[in-house]
């Protein structure tokens, strides 16, 4: 296992492999090992320099995972500039915005994403380049940056308003890498199947960490299920990510038994697993670790489960990861007491250093750590409600802005869809607060079923009605075939939210 090292250093210089024979990437180009990528990463960062770029400058890639892809992330702040990922999903009203808010210099894509784009999309101060125009004979060596200095911007995936730039210096991105290697307990032998977005902090960071530890990465790019299946096989992956609708996919579909023996490892965030199917990805992949993960852009991760607690506590969010500090304050700054309810701030240096250009939403979410804290410094509010138990596992209880207030109740969203999706009559599901003369909210829950719509929604009024208490029944239940999903993969709440109330 990778040795824990707290020292942050420019997230060019990560411990790519060791050996140079070790397998570093696995793609549609073939096979590249780690020499082979310190090689390339050295050569596009050459490029880069000689772009008359100053120092900073934003370098934003709108890219599918291609070999480039996955390089620009070390190469650009190799050249002393910020790199921004701009999500494949997005259509050209967001990659716009994305590019005029950072400021970016320089676009990185394809022909036929540039022909997607408007004239007036693409700021007067930002130049486009093709990705096959990038070459370089010369090699830049890795940098000596300072780690504190920014080297990447991510934007978050919302919905609804304009997505915020979280700024990561090379000292949070290393960190990141080191703290997931160490916990998720990578080896060289492994190869990680990488379906996540590069631009969402998860997917970057499943990139780093697989590296970091001398494994081996492949990048997906999948249009069904059944080819993250057929990838696993192909790659003889060891280690999957997922987010829980891509799970609820990955159940539905077909999988070999051989096939699904191959993967040892399994990493979960962007929303809790509930219960259900915490069983089904038990039952499925019965050889593999499950960890189940908490994470914030803004502090990319927080808590991770043990997989040895999951059948035992399958609620749980789990401890602090390395490197982070995380608690349960109280409103008015003082611990929370065990079992008691309390906002979830992470300190310590996993704490990206703001939005980008933003200081008035900077100042609401990042505020310095209480006094009481082992760690100094701002620390992340995050606005989520949580529990820490006597046995030391935090337990998420709801955001506070979706929590609904219902007839004098604050009711947790979360609580009411492990309801129901408990009993097997839906595959998936969404509950909302909707405006109420009477109630203030009502509970209204959008659905997908597994059979038929009316036969569950009748099966559920029943169960529920024995399960939950009056002031938490449903009001109204919305039937969809496919229940929509943000450009990382995770439930589209904030747009289902305006949907209902608009």
């Amino acid at each position: 296992m990778i040795a824990l090292d707290p020292t942050p250093y420019p997230i060019d210089t990560l411990p790519l492999g060791g050996v140079p024979q070790d397998v570093a990437l696995i793609d549609r180009a073939g096979i590249l090992d780690f020499a082979g990528l310190e090689a390339l990463t050295g050569q596009v960062a050459a490029w880069l320099a000689v772009q008359g770029l100053a120092p900073g400058d934003r370098v934003a890639s709108w890219l599918p995972k291609t070999r480039l892809a996955c390089v620009l992330p070390l190469a650009a702040p190799r050249a002393g500039l910020v790199h921004v990922p701009v999500n494949p999903m997005l259509k050209r009203a967001q990659v716009a915005h994305i590019l005029a808010d950072s400021g970016a210099a320089l676009l990185v894509t394809q022909s036929a994403r540039v022909g997607t784009l408007e004239a007036d999309d693409v700021p007067a101060a930002c130049r486009s380049v093709l990705e096959d125009e990038i070459a370089s004979t010369d090699a830049m060596p890795p940098s000596s940056a300072d780690p504190d200095a920014l080297a990447a911007i991510l934007y978050t995936s919302g919905s609804t308003g304009r997505p915020k730039g979280v700024m990561l210096s090379h000292a949070n991105l290393w960190l990141g890498a080191i703290s997931v290697a160490h916990y998720l307990k990578l080896m060289p032998h492994d190869r990680v199947l990488g379906v996540l977005p590069l631009s969402f902090d998860y997917g970057q960071n499943q990139l780093f960490s697989t590296w970091a530890a001398g494994a081996s990465y492949a990048p997906l790019d999948y249009l069904t299920a059944r080819d993250v299946v057929k990838a696993v096989d192909r790659f003889e992956a060891t280690t999957l990510a997922g987010v829980p609708p891509l799970w609820v996919q990955l159940l539905d579909a077909e999988w070999p038994v051989e096939t699904a023996a191959r993967l040892r490892r399994l990493t979960n965030s962007g929303g809790a697993l509930t219960p259900r199917m915490i069983r089904g990805l038990r039952e499925r992949f019965p050889q593999a670790d499950l960890y189940p993960m908490y994470g914030l852009t803004e502090a990319f991760r927080s808590t991770y489960l043990e997989p040895a607690l999951i059948d035992a506590h399958p609620d749980a969010m789990g401890r602090a990861i390395p490197f982070a500090e995380v608690m349960a304050v109280r409103p008015d700054g003082t611990r929370a007491a065990s079992g008691e309810s309390g906002e979830l701030v992470h300190a310590g240096p996993l704490v990206a250093q703001g939005y980008w250009l933003d200081a008035e939403r900077t100042a609401q979410r990042f505020r310095p750590a209480p006094h009481w804290a082992k760690s100094g410094g701002n620390a992340v509010w995050s606005g989520d409600t949580v529990i820490e138990g006597a046995d030391g596992l935090f337990r998420f209880v709801g955001r506070d802005d979706e929590m609904i207030k219902s007839a004098g109740n604050r009711i947790s969203p979360t609580e009411i869809e492990e309801a129901v999706l408990s009993g097997g009559e839906a595959a998936e599901a969404v509950a909302l607060g909707v405006p109420d003369v009477r109630l203030g909210q009502a509970i209204v829950v959008v659905a997908r079923a597994i059979n038929d719509e009316g036969e569950a929604e009748m099966r559920l009024r029943e169960r529920l009605r024995r399960d939950l208490p009056s002031f938490m029944q449903p009001t109204r239940y919305e039937w969809r075939d496919a229940l929509p999903r943000n450009a990382n993969g995770k439930l589209d709440r904030a747009g289902l939210k305006a949907e209902m109330t608009s």
